[in-house]
């Protein structure tokens, strides 16, 4: 067996027990001491970068404590990028899953390494020129579209998820989610749920695989030539209605991206207009000339959107305040979640 783990070991992580765990189940892919670091700017599930020898692997694992139900399912991420491998959407190679939490204290997968930049800063973005800004966008949307054109049973997932009344249950899913991260009060943020729960619209798109949190700064990319190497970070990925990725990409992009929350916050800085990339209607018009997706008004999607984002800036915000949070630019994630709800309740009105 290779030696154990030398030197210091990120939080999340047992590299002795990994390595013998590895050694057992993929012999060969451990070539000398494993050294892991973790990959800062994921605000969910825990992204560590391990090298062994002369090769590099990445490994997700859920994020410390405060685990919601469904929210972080390693074995539907390692699902879903193996299934894509052979699309047109660009996903890292899959290499192992675990399911068992002994090894490492939580369940986890193993992918392959892919070249490219996270893009999640002004400090990133500002230095490319107004070309390269346009050319991202654009490769960030035409995945979007392959991803939505993928016949699901043709790659199988056919049971990926249960498409029929999908949108209804996302309502209900982050209205549940809520309720197990608050820990102070949310003006607004029930009668946001209830417009949304009211008003649910039939969902004619819905039997596609969807991200579940797509946005530039979950893929992988180069600039010199623009490209979109992988699509990352699939924990809620499943089988329902596009326009659901379509509405929290706005959300991203126009709530978030093109207002004062941007500057600094993680969770929205370097995207969007004033980051001086195309508008969402832009992006839009993108997708819909790339895709065979019905796209209508989007507004109760943009307020679903703004909903489900709240409730995941609440939950990171509550990790936070029980230390239960690794790396940097947590401090700030809770002070987006109430405008965010005063948005969603505008968007939900122009139905």
């Amino acid at each position: 067996m290779p030696p154990a783990a030398r030197g210091g070991v990120p939080k999340g992580l047992d590299l002795d027990r990994l390595t013998a765990y590895l050694a057992d189940h993929r012999p060969g892919l451990v070539t000398g001491p494993l050294t892991a670091t973790l990959i800062a700017g994921g605000k969910s599930n825990l992204t560590y970068l391990l090298r062994t020898g002369d090769r590099e692997l990445v490994l997700r694992r859920p994020p410390l404590g405060h685990v919601l139900a469904t929210a972080h399912d390693m074995a539907r991420e390692h699902r879903v990028i193996t299934a894509l491998a052979p699309t047109a959407v660009p996903v890292p190679e899959a290499l192992l899953l675990c399911a068992d939490p002994a090894v490492i204290g939580a369940p986890f997968y193993l992918m392959a390494k892919v070249d490219g930049t996270v893009l999640r800063s002004r400090a990133q973005t500002d230095p490319l020129t107004a070309g390269q800004r346009r050319e991202l966008a654009m490769a960030m949307m035409d995945t979007l579209a392959a991803l939505h054109t993928v016949d699901p049973a043709a790659v199988g997932l056919a049971d990926f998820g249960r498409p029929d009344g999908y949108l209804g249950r996302q309502v209900r899913r982050w209205a549940g989610q809520l309720e197990k991260s608050r820990s102070r009060a949310l003006p607004g943020v029930e009668n946001l749920r209830d417009a949304l729960a009211d008003s649910v619209p039939e969902g004619a798109n819905a039997g596609r695989v969807v991200h579940g949190d797509y946005r530039l700064d979950n893929l992988l990319t180069t600039v010199d030539p623009v490209a979109v190497r992988a699509v990352l970070d699939w924990e809620m990925a499943t089988l329902g209605d596009p326009l659901a990725d379509l509405g929290l990409l706005l959300t991203y992009w126009d709530v978030l991206g093109d207002s004062d929350l941007a500057e600094g916050n993680p969770v929205a800085d370097g995207l969007g207009p004033r980051a001086g990339f195309p508008t969402g209607a832009e992006l839009i018009d993108r997708y819909a000339g790339r895709s065979d997706v019905d796209v209508g008004p989007l507004h109760w999607h943009v307020a679903l959107g703004c909903f489900k984002l709240a409730v995941i800036c609440e939950g990171i915000h509550y990790r936070h305040t029980l230390g239960q949070t690794l790396g940097g630019g947590f401090d700030r994630i809770g002070e987006l979640v109430d405008p965010l709800v005063e948005h969603g309740l505008h968007a939900v009105r122009e139905r």
